[in-house]
């Protein structure tokens, strides 16, 4: 058996789509290879493989000590991903970026989770020959479409209203997620009730803390922030919202879109270059809140629109399925050890 240590420190912050897509590999090789691969948790012991889902500092100072094997680094974010994400004193910022960047060189193999990331790796001075792309996924066995009769019972049991259009967001309350844009669609539509699922995953130094906490403390009637709950509900939000809207500005692959493709939920996403790439004609694409507004205009009174574009979530779903992206990893991991053995033979 392949000894794989993975180190994450992804799920001591709730809420993160890092700890969501840490979880989903960790259950998909658990669950797909248990008798090819033996998986280790944050463990010094020896190993052939080691994984690096977070880059904590202890995680860095253990890639110097023997018996690592080859070290992968999973990158979920670069620096311009977090540009907009926490607010850092400048020279702290600049500090943090160079050790990012210094984690991901030390490491043997990098993977990526959207191909449009490896050019800006490689300009950040990462090897080309050392990433690969392999996406996200979800487990159709916890996100997937529920009957459209048990609709009025999830919403009875999330205590949201029967009788509304529903607008569903997901993600960490940042500017970055384009919650401001979330918050003016909710003002400009008091008719729809529309519900954000986060919160506060960095804190205070969250950028925007203070404008968004006003609103979060305060929201407008149509507005529901339930805060960040537990992963077990997630499916049954997704089912009891007529349309899942992701108005982010950056992402590399957003866990929350394909949770809302998995379940069959009509999405819409502002319409991001790097998601061309990756999901494109899944989605309706929106490039600002007045297209965003459109978007949703055209779902809440055309059902012909909203069928469509949920079975095209549902083909998403099926195109990064669990099944396909487990071979990609039992693929990946099989040629790592396999270049391992051949650099020793020369």
């Amino acid at each position: 058996m392949i000894r794989i240590t993975m180190f994450s420190a992804a799920e001591t912050v709730p809420g993160q789509g890092v700890g969501s897509a840490y979880r989903e590999l960790v259950n998909l090789l658990t669950e797909k290879f248990p008798d090819k691969f033996a998986l280790k948790f944050n463990s010094l012991a020896k190993t052939d493989i080691s994984h690096y889902h977070t880059i904590n500092f202890g995680f860095f100072l253990n890639t110097f000590l023997p018996g690592r094997g080859v070290k992968v680094g999973y990158v979920h974010f670069i620096p311009e991903t977090l540009e907009d994400s926490i607010k850092l004193w400048w020279p702290f910022k600049k500090i943090f970026y160079w050790y990012m960047m210094t984690f991901y060189k030390r490491m043997d193999k990098i993977v990526v989770v959207n191909p449009v990331f490896i050019d800006k790796l490689v300009a950040l001075g990462v090897k080309r020959e050392k990433i690969t792309y392999i996406p996200n996924f979800v487990s159709k066995k916890v996100f997937f479409p529920k009957p459209v009769t048990q609709k009025h019972a999830l919403r009875q049991k999330l205590s949201l209203p029967e009788d509304k259009f529903i607008v569903l967001g997901v993600g960490q309350v940042q500017v970055r997620k384009g919650v401001l844009d979330f918050i003016q669609l909710a003002k400009d539509n008091p008719d729809w009730t529309f519900v954000w699922v986060g919160g506060f995953s960095f804190g205070a130094i969250t950028a925007g803390y203070d404008e968004l906490k006003k609103v979060v403390d305060n929201p407008p009637k149509n507005l529901i922030f339930p805060g960040i709950v537990d992963r077990n509900l997630m499916n049954d939000y997704y089912n009891a919202a007529d349309v899942f809207l992701l108005p982010s500005y950056t992402e590399l692959f957003p866990m929350s879109a394909l949770e809302a493709f998995s379940t069959g939920t009509p999405t819409i996403l502002r319409d991001l270059d790097l998601y061309q790439a990756i999901i494109a004609g899944y989605y309706l694409p929106a490039h600002d809140r007045q297209a965003m507004q459109t978007q949703l205009d055209r779902l809440a009174t055309d059902d012909e629109l909203k069928q469509k574009v949920s079975q095209q979530a549902l083909a998403a779903s099926a195109y990064y399925s669990a099944e396909r992206v487990a071979k990609l990893w039992e693929d990946y991991y099989m040629s790592q050890v396999r270049n391992e053995d051949n650099n020793e033979v020369d």
